[in-house]
């Protein structure tokens, strides 16, 4: 699969501001600037729920706005901490709406590769492997590449 018709490949990269998911964008990029593909980092959230249940619906306007803004705000953080000096236009953002896994899996199927840290926010202290990472690794559409490690550089 290539990116939207465009001949490129498209890496797929799950970010959500935790040194993991930075360190797999650290990778990404070093890897789209290797092979000349295009990067887009996903971000995706969800309002709670009941434990253990999926995100039901949307959130309240007014909290989805704020958000948003403080989502698009880490993304933002995230790719100048791994291009400090821009990253062109080989890097497109989502903000995406639901379970995580759930947005990577979808967005894996445009994708020539998905690349995940291999614990985020949400993995329980000393997890070599966080539920998100696992779920796209059985489930996605691509390859998937977990990160190990907190090196983003």
């Amino acid at each position: 699969m290539t990116s939207e018709g465009n001949g490129r490949l498209l890496v797929v990269v799950g970010v959500d501001g935790s040194t993991q998911s930075i360190a797999a964008l650290g990778w990404a990029a070093r890897y789209a600037a290797a092979t000349g593909a295009a990067v887009r980092a996903v971000l995706a959230w969800h309002y709670p729920t009941a434990a253990g249940q999926p995100p039901v619906g949307v959130a309240p306007r007014a909290i989805r706005t704020e958000t948003e803004q403080l989502m698009q705000d880490s993304l933002d953080g995230a790719i100048a901490h791994v291009y400090p000096d821009g990253p062109g236009a080989d890097v497109d953002t989502r903000i995406s709406y639901g379970h995580p896994a759930q947005i990577l899996i979808d967005e894996s199927k445009e994708a020539d590769l998905l690349v995940v840290g291999s614990s985020g926010h949400g993995a329980f202290t000393g997890m070599l492997v966080g539920s998100v990472s696992i779920h796209c690794v059985t489930g996605a559409f691509c390859p998937v590449t977990v990160v190990r490690g907190n090196h983003s550089g």
